[in-house]
């Protein structure tokens, strides 16, 4: 049924589908960005893709959807349908199997002008109302599969001969695919490759599957394609708090992901603050290339440097001062797991085991605010910790006090216990 309902524009269904059924909860009267109508045609199309696996609730506003997904049960991330779902013309979809068709075989390997003669010829000659391919056409559209990966050029004297590249054999690849496509920045390519096999259960299952990023892959592509060709890009910032976009020309550093909620962030030098400024991809509505940057390797280098320190987003470019933070946990035997997941989930800093029972974890960050939530994991567990920060220390203690009130418990000695 999705494929019945093609789009040209991804950006819209990008916005729609993030406004209701990610950041979400919107009833039809709290949707203003477009009109009713508007509303109404593109929940018909999200609801034919997503249709198993959206719930709803009723408010005073009215009635709110959502996305409802059970990783335990759900193989396969559901919003790479919408990239399946791409429009095109008569036109491209005539070309494209004329080509394929005239390349079938890899050995064959033709000059332009020969696909055109052939096209006339063999293609095109009995219809008395025929489509017409011009030579621009035919060059850009062989240029495009050129670059996908799709037709191979080389060049023979002044001649450029185009052949059709041998198709990678999928058989065995099922694992490696299932996993790729769930797991990994730009799935969509695995998902798309999964579409060439036959149906198989995954052998997968993902406790914490971050299934939103999908929606941000043109946005991530376009942004390593910069950080690849070592330029400057043009970004379309959108505020959640204000809703109102900015435009800022930045160089696109490195791409960072949260293991704790799955968003991607753009690390970059913002040109007109000479600033490292962290953006969420899911907040971007579009990524123009900019020109090549000739410092893009030393910039890059002070980023690295930086990043040492940096317990997430933030790196302080210009005051380059840290914080220090520091706290001990206390490890019962048969607890070494706790001992574990420290030396595992320190990043940048340190850990080392002060006694039979304690261990000790440190760290000279840029921020010390951000690694709160991460700290309070160990609530019940922390017996000592010492932030030069005095006041995010107090902020964490202040939090804890106010939750012995609330539950009625009675405070000790020992942070959090």
């Amino acid at each position: 049924m999705a494929y019945h309902e093609l789009i040209k524009n991804f950006s819209r269904i990008r916005d729609y589908m993030k406004e209701f059924y990610v950041y979400g909860f919107k009833s039809r009267g709290g949707y203003t960005q477009k009109s009713a109508r508007s509303y109404d045609d593109e929940k018909r199309r999200v609801e034919s893709w997503l249709g198993d696996f959206m719930s709803f609730k009723r408010t005073p506003e009215g009635k709110n959807v959502f996305l409802s997904i059970d990783s335990r049960t759900v193989e396969s991330n559901p919003l790479y349908t919408a990239w399946k779902t791409k429009s095109f013309t008569d036109g491209d979809i005539t070309l494209h199997f004329i080509l394929f068709d005239i390349l079938y075989e890899p050995s064959v390997r033709l000059t332009l002008q020969e696909i055109l003669d052939r096209i006339d010829r063999e293609y095109l000659a009995d219809f008395g109302e025929a489509l017409e391919f011009d030579e621009s056409t035919v060059r850009k559209k062989l240029k495009e599969y050129a670059e996908a990966g799709l037709i191979r050029t080389e060049k023979s004297g002044r001649r450029v001969l185009y052949s059709r590249s041998g198709m990678t054999e999928l058989a065995g690849a099922e694992d490696f695919l299932d996993f790729f496509s769930e797991a990994a920045p730009l799935g969509v390519i695995g998902s798309f490759l999964k579409d060439r096999l036959p149906a198989h259960r995954s052998r997968f299952s993902f406790k914490h599957h971050y299934i939103n990023a999908a929606l941000d892959s043109e946005i991530l592509l376009a942004l390593l394609t910069a950080i690849r060709e070592k330029r400057t890009v043009i970004l379309e910032n959108q505020s959640r708090r204000y809703e109102r976009i900015t435009t800022v020309e930045v160089v696109p550093l490195k791409i960072l992901a949260g293991v704790q909620d799955g968003r991607w962030y753009l690390m970059s030098l913002h040109l007109k603050g000479n600033l490292i400024n962290s953006y969420r991809l899911d907040f971007l509505k579009s990524v123009k290339p900019g020109e090549p940057f000739e410092r893009y390797d030393t910039i890059a280098r002070v980023y690295e440097k930086l990043a040492e320190h940096s317990w997430s987003v933030s790196c302080a470019w210009s005051r380059r001062r840290l914080e220090h933070v520091e706290f001990t946990v206390r490890v019962l035997p048969g607890e070494e797991y706790i001992a574990e997941r420290l030396e595992r989930e320190k990043r940048c800093g340190t850990v080392e085991q002060t006694d039979e029972t304690h261990w000790r974890f440190a760290a000279d960050i840029f921020n010390s605010q951000e690694i709160l939530p991460w700290i309070r994991t160990f609530i019940g567990r922390i017996t000592q910790m010492n932030f030069s920060n005095r006041t995010v220390e107090n902020k964490f203690k202040e939090d804890l006090e106010a939750m012995y009130r609330r539950y009625g418990i009675e405070e000790s000695g020992e942070a959090g216990s």
